[in-house]
């Protein structure tokens, strides 16, 4: 059952380390589930130099370079919610969906409370692999995006670019809905 109240929005960030604020969130990709095509996404300033290197090899990134041409994260976050503002219907609150929610949301939500004072989102998100888990009653090894895509065939893939990865992500998501209820 559909509830006309919520917006689903898929939000993927790349980030320099696996800790909000002891690490940077690098970008932010952002769009609407039911329409991939209202999207969002920016690249930030990093907030210092900690980095590990495989999770800058992982989003081919450099931090110099962002210090360049980041939007500074107040400016970001700001962005960030005036998008989801338009992306949302009247009375509609929006929903944080995400592949590895905990992770993503973590670092939107620190960085939406220190640099804006609020998360449009709340404190809930809805994790895609959690979703996967309950639907097919399976084993949560098996809820890796690349065991999730052998059985849904999504046509996206994702490649740790953030607005590409949340298209993956809502696209998996729909796909995951579509297949109705685990006990038909």
């Amino acid at each position: 059952m559909k509830n006309e109240n919520e917006c689903f929005i898929s939000v993927d960030v790349e980030t320099a380390g696996p800790v909000p604020g002891e690490f940077s969130m690098l970008s932010i990709g952002a769009c609407a589930v039911s329409v991939p095509e209202q999207a969002f996404e920016c690249e930030l300033k990093p907030i210092n130099t900690n980095s590990i290197p495989e999770a800058m090899a992982v989003t081919g990134m450099s931090l110099d370079e962002l210090t360049k041409t980041g939007l500074e994260p107040r400016e970001a976050m700001l962005q960030f919610a005036d998008w989801i503002a338009t992306v949302l219907g009247p009375h509609q609150k929006p929903v944080f969906v995400g592949l590895n929610a905990p992770f993503d949301w973590s670092f939107i939500n620190y960085y939406f409370h220190k640099y804006c004072s609020e998360n449009p989102f709340g404190f809930t998100a809805l994790d895609i692999k959690a979703f996967y888990f309950g639907k097919f009653s399976g084993v949560w090894g098996d809820t890796k995006s690349s065991a999730m895509s052998a059985r849904l065939k999504p046509k996206l893939s994702g490649d740790h670019t953030a607005l590409a990865d949340a298209r993956y992500q809502a696209e998996l998501f729909r796909l995951i809905q579509a297949f109705g209820s685990k006990h038909d």
